[in-house]
């Protein structure tokens, strides 16, 4: 076999393809689904095609090559207790759609293998479906094939219930008879290690009906999928993906920071891969745009990031190891086609992980701490196994992993509620499910019978035919007032949605019907759709429309979205060049721009960056459009958009000397038009990650009229001249200082009272001091200071209190150090006082607080922590 590296594979495969099989080759999507809610992350080659191969859209060419980057978690428990399983890997395909077949597929497959990779033949063995007799023909006629190595197997039939579906034919590699498990049947499909698939051809041409019949499909379909880390293994001779160079160079690391040696203990073994395997997909999702989080794609990012820190832990790793493991991830793919980003983002990555093993430190500290008070409630109710809901809480509310809870429970003697957890998990994903249904409304239905083609758009457009309407993803062909669709026009001078600007919004007028149209987004073949609203009358397939286009809105957007490329240059400018963008959002009310930054932007900056913006947009500079190649357009310093994809030819937006990107979004035709730039905010929202919001045009004037209307309603209301108000804001703020101090001298006199006044109202349970009673406290803060002067005045004594104001009443109770000596305890107190209120709370054994609802029931609760205390210590 030909020996080569994990990148030489990749590139070996898709030139292949490209060049010598007339396919057009694409990049990996990201791991973000594009227009597809039904999808978490990218899990398959064929996923972003999904609408290619049901023939929704029409596909960009009928053939089409990629190394598309994966990420499963399904089976994660099993990552490095297997040779195969990954969180991340990559999966190289080529796709047909409605072109080439099963007399191209198999030829191709067995050409690359044999040819192109070396591969000895009497090593590969394959699997059909027992009635392909097809296929089974296909594979007799290669060169060099053994007939006696195809091996019929039922499950050889791909389908996912009723639409597009068909046989498949997997190629395996025989390892070796030392790689087996022995047995004398032992042959493909055996659970050993022996036989390696390393591709599956899937064949769909037929379409199953809901009553089961299988109709030949008018477009046969290939869809093929050959894990690059597998044939890596094959070809570099290694007994597992993990020992191939796209992931050992990652357990090197790993063992050299443990001090932890590869190959002397499988359970260490096992650590080290799943550090190798989390911290490569950890890398991969940050460079992709995912960031941690509690929820969807950032959930399952912070899972694998913790899971990864957590076996470190068990390595002995004590301190933070994981940014060391993203320089050897970038070292791996340096120089790999799709992964120029990696290298760019690098330092980027490395800060968003530390910043997140920080935060897991506290995260164990506090999750420990939490699960030894559910423990030590749960023992003392004699409980063997610990609630289902506090487990979930500790995982889902504190990111506790799960598997460290049922370990530490374990060791404690107690079980862990896994089918209770599991009911809780499934829980949430039915929420979030229901979430995603909501957002569906207008899922694109088959469009494969309508001539998308033909379809134009036309910024000068004012009048249309209806194409298509449909409803929740089916087609109809009709609307009524009141309903929303999708509808399709023969021309649109609509700007669909894209690079973070929302789409064009309008009305189309038919001759019984006016349709508000709120947003315009594009399909992957570039046919343009409206989301629409029926707002009175009807609408028809066929109908003809006067399109009246939100000039207003559309302007007002375009305001900002050439703001928002001068925002970014300017921040470049003032702040550094380690920003990028990580998204952004614009609209015609306001721009919202995400971008990469580990500190504040200091006031300072801002005003900066806004004085450069405005000295820009007084300049009155037309912005230029141009459409270059791609090539020619990073020569000539364009940066590209966050999210963006771009084809050979891009379009450029620039403003000379100031800022160019690669953007198909609309734009003013002069700076001049922006009016007015004003940021009105700056926060963070997420590891690494700033936000800026801003405004312009209209709405930035109104912002200024607003707040100097403010300014002077507090000059009237001072009874000062605006130039003066600061001044005199000064003064007040002086004179309030010194009230309150004042005031602060009086409650603290006042408290002395009270708590000297409180000394006579002293009992004594067992050999406990106490004082239980009501007195008038403007607070929580003012009620806590008069238990502390109270409790300092008796030795060995209880202090609970309690106060009303309005509708609610607080608690206090304070133990002094002899009186929890002899057993009180201030939590366990006022939890059952608490509980007298209509309220809750805790707190440790010498101090406690809490809140009720039922003022008029605090008498009560006094009485009650006397009977808890009797308790206590009588």
């Amino acid at each position: 076999m030909k020996k080569m590296t994990g990148n030489e594979l990749r590139e070996a495969y898709l030139t292949f393809f490209a060049e010598k099989k007339g396919h057009l080759r694409l990049p990996s999507a990201s791991l973000i689904p594009e227009n597809d809610p039904t999808l978490l992350m990218i899990g398959a080659g064929m996923a972003p095609f999904k609408a290619y191969f049901t023939g929704k859209v029409k596909p960009p060419r009928p053939r089409i090559t990629t190394s598309q980057r994966c990420v499963r978690t399904g089976d994660i428990e099993n990552v490095g207790h297997t040779a195969r399983h990954q969180t991340y890997f990559e999966m190289l395909g080529n796709f047909s759609f409605g072109d080439y077949f099963k007399k191209e597929a198999i030829p191709w497959a067995w050409e690359f293998l044999t040819e192109v990779l070396e591969m000895p033949k009497d090593k590969l063995w394959v699997t059909i479906y027992p009635k392909d007799d097809e296929a089974r023909k296909i594979w007799e006629e290669q060169p060099g094939f053994d007939p006696s190595h195809i091996v019929p197997l039922e499950d050889n039939f791909w389908e996912i219930g009723p639409g597009p579906c068909g046989p498949d034919t997997e190629i395996y590699f025989d390892l070796g008879e030392e790689r087996g498990c022995g047995k004398p049947d032992c042959a493909v499909g055996c659970d050993c290690d022996r036989y390696l698939e390393i591709w599956n051809n899937v064949f769909t041409q037929f379409d199953r009906t809901e009553d089961g019949k299988y109709n030949d499909l008018e477009n046969k379909n290939i869809d093929t999928g050959m894990g690059l880390e597998r044939i890596a293994s094959v070809i570099q001779g290694v007994p597992s993906n993990f020992e191939t160079d796209l992931l050992f160079p990652i357990i090197e690391y790993a063992s050299k920071v443990s001090g932890v040696k590869y190959g002397e203990d499988a359970d260490k073994d096992v650590s080290l891969k799943v550090i190798a395997d989390h911290a490569r997909s950890m890398s991969i999702m940050i460079m992709d745009g995912i960031l941690p989080s509690n929820e969807g794609r950032g959930y399952v990012l912070r899972r694998i990031l913790r899971r990864a820190i957590r076996h470190g832990r068990m390595l002995g790793i004590k301190d933070k190891f994981l940014e060391g493991a993203v320089d050897a991830v970038c070292k791996i793919y340096d120089g790999a086609s799709d992964f120029e980003a990696l290298a760019q983002k690098q330092d980027y990555i490395k800060k968003v992980i530390s910043l997140e093993e920080d935060r897991f430190s506290a995260t164990l500290e506090q999750g420990l701490e939490l699960l030894d008070g559910y423990m030590s409630e749960a023992k003392k109710a004699g409980k063997k196994v610990l609630d289902s809901e506090l487990s979930f809480k500790l995982y889902d509310t504190f990111g506790f992993p799960w598997e460290l809870t049922e370990e530490i429970l374990q060791e404690n003697g107690m079980n862990f509620d896994k089918e209770g957890f599991d009911k809780e998990m499934q829980e949430q994903r039915d929420r979030a499910r229901a979430a995603r249904a909501e957002n569906q409304r207008f899922a694109v239905p088959d469009l494969k019978n309508i001539d998308t083609a033909a379809l134009k758009h036309d910024e000068k457009a004012t009048e249309a035919e209806v194409v298509a309407i449909w409803k929740d993803g089916v087609l109809v062909d009709s609307l009524q007032d009141g309903e929303e669709a999708g509808i399709i026009l023969s021309v649109t001078p609509f700007y669909a949605e894209g690079g973070g600007q929302v789409g064009d919004t309008g009305l189309f007028v038919s001759e019984l019907g006016r349709i508000k149209a709120t947003n315009a987004k594009k399909l992957p073949d570039g046919t343009i759709y409206h989301e629409s609203y029926v707002e009175e009358g009807q609408l028809k397939v066929g109908d003809k429309v006067q399109i009246k286009l939100d000039k207003v809105e559309k302007l007002s957007s375009a305001r900002n979205h050439t703001a928002t490329h001068l925002l970014q240059a300017a921040l470049k400018k003032v702040v550094g060049d380690q920003i990028n963008q990580a998204g952004s959002s614009v609209n015609g009310d306001r721009l919202r721009f995400d971008f990469t930054n580990f500190e504040p932007v200091s006031a300072q900056q801002l005003a900066d960056v806004e004085e450069l913006v405005n000295d820009e947009i007084l300049k009155g500079t037309d912005v230029v459009i141009e459409e270059m190649s791609k090539d020619a357009a990073v020569e000539k310093g364009a940066m590209a958009l966050f999210g963006e994809k771009y084809g050979d030819v891009v379009r450029v937006v620039s403003v000379p000397g100031f800022s160019m990107e690669l953007c198909g979004g609309s734009h003013v035709k002069n700076v001049g038009q922006i009016g007015l730039f004003k940021i009105v905010s700056e926060t963070g929202v997420a590891a690494g990650v700033r936000r800026i919001e801003a405004i312009t045009g209209r709405k930035a004037l109104e912002y200024a009229n607003a707040k100097a209307q403010q300014v002077a309603d507090a000059a009237a209301a001072l009874k000062c001249r605006e130039d003066e108000l600061v001044s005199h804001v000064e003064t007040l703020a002086a004179q309030a200082k010194d009230l309150q101090k004042q005031l602060d001298a009086v409650n603290a006199e006042k408290a002395k009272a009270d708590a000297a006044a409180l000394t006579d109202q002293v009992k004594t349970v067992g050999e406990v001091s106490v004082i239980a009673a009501s007195v008038n406290a403007a607070d929580m803060d003012d009620l806590r200071s008069i238990a502390d002067m109270t409790c300092g005045k008796i030795t060995n004594g209880v202090v609970v209190l309690g106060t009303v104001n309005g509708d609610k009443v607080n608690l206090v109770v304070k133990a002094s150090k002899e009186a929890v000596a002899k057993g009180a305890h201030s939590g366990k107190i006022i939890k059952e006082a608490a509980a007298v209120v209509g309220g809750g709370g805790g707190g440790r054994p010498d101090m406690a607080q809490a809140g009720g609802k039922k003022p008029e029931n605090l008498d009560s609760a006094l009485e009650k922590a006397v009977e808890v205390l009797t308790a206590q210590v009588g």
